[in-house]
């Protein structure tokens, strides 16, 4: 971690600052950043959220899902060993030239702590978080520069079809692993874990991921394992019956907002994220324990061997620094915003996939 790119982040949040704060958000998405843009529908499993049941279970669905989970246990190991060999993916990103010679990374930026733009912090609001810092690191190791990166702002739904389409070498975007994704694209090792959690006002009668829910207008993300999880434990008759998930936004920020004008009753998403949401608004809190595990990991093209095990080496050196490494980023960015000491210890990782 550089001083430089490092802030505090934002201090005592209420309902209508968060407000402000997402508006201002918006704007700077809209003006900042060039936007990654749907081009048709994005596939199952292309967005965010999701896991596994404790029972160890993942992302149970049905169709390709389910078949995915067939042939799929434990997602979160499968990845490729450690190492610091080039190959022809990273031969490319290094044979780019004058401005063009960065590292693309797909992110988010209106994650409070994770990938967003702090608009208290002066000048440009550059984009930080811990999200932001791996990708910064990942860039320092291929290129040399941690600041040789271009990042680009990529809704829900499209991070896979972003990776497909080759217009980002990787995505480092709160991304849980899962057997459907691993279809689509290969993951590194994990580098966090949580699970999906209940956002409600803390008035409200709702106390986490059970009846309470009954009748309630739920918000989540498009495209999210979130929304598609929820659907197939209402199919299952886990979830009331009742319970409205009609309502879903692009990026999960959108939610909250959507919580703070009344319009709906509670949030689905990642622990992580919500835990960061509470903090900007006190109105706010999480109900209930984590109803799912996940693990996020870094997305890259399927084939991209070479990237993948270079990313599981940055990983293990950057779990390993105590000065400037994983856990610095953690007390930086989320030691704040979520609970209980377990949670300060990054995963554990295994290397299950040979080829």
């Amino acid at each position: 971690m550089r001083a430089g790119r490092l802030r505090t982040g934002l201090k005592g949040w209420g309902g209508v600052g968060t407000m402000a704060f997402a508006c201002v958000l918006a704007v700077l998405s809209a003006l900042l950043l060039p936007m990654v843009r749907s081009h048709g529908e994005g596939g199952g499993g292309d967005g965010g959220g999701g896991g596994g049941r404790h029972d160890g279970g993942h992302g149970a669905a049905h169709g390709s899902q389910a078949r995915a989970a067939q042939e799929c246990t434990a997602p979160e190991k499968q990845t490729l060993s450690p190492s610091g060999d080039d190959g022809p993916t990273i031969d490319d990103i290094r044979a780019r030239e004058g401005e063009k010679r960065k590292l693309i990374v797909g992110v988010d930026q209106n994650s409070y702590r994770w990938g967003y733009r702090d608009p208290n912090s002066g000048g440009d609001a550059e984009l930080e978080g811990f999200d932001i810092d791996l990708a910064h690191r990942i860039a320092g190791d291929i290129l040399g520069d941690e600041n040789a990166v271009q990042f680009k702002a990529i809704p829900t739904d499209q991070r896979i079809p972003a990776i497909k389409d080759g217009r980002v070498d990787m995505v480092v975007r709160t991304m849980t692993i899962n057997c459907d994704r691993l279809e689509d694209v290969a993951f590194s090792a994990p580098y966090f874990k949580t699970g999906q959690q209940v956002l409600a006002p803390k008035s409200s009668d709702i106390t986490g991921y059970d009846g309470t829910l009954a009748g309630k207008e739920i918000c989540t993300a498009a495209g999210s394992t979130a929304l598609s999880t929820l659907k197939q434990d209402q199919k299952d008759g886990t979830l009331a019956a009742d319970a409205d998930l009609g309502t879903t936004v692009p990026n999960q920020l959108d939610c909250l907002v959507r919580l703070q004008l009344g319009e709906v009753d509670a949030v689905v998403t990642d622990g992580a994220l919500a835990a960061s949401q509470a903090a900007q608004d006190p109105t706010v809190e999480l109900k209930g324990d984590a109803f799912t595990t996940e693990y996020y990991g870094v997305a890259m093209k399927k084939d991209a061997d070479d990237l993948v095990r270079r990313v599981n080496r940055v990983l293990e050196e950057w779990r390993a620094d105590r000065a400037e490494g994983w856990q610095h980023s953690y007390e930086v960015w989320l030691s704040k915003t979520m609970d209980g000491a377990a949670k300060s210890l990054p995963p554990t990782p295994q290397y299950l996939r040979k080829t």
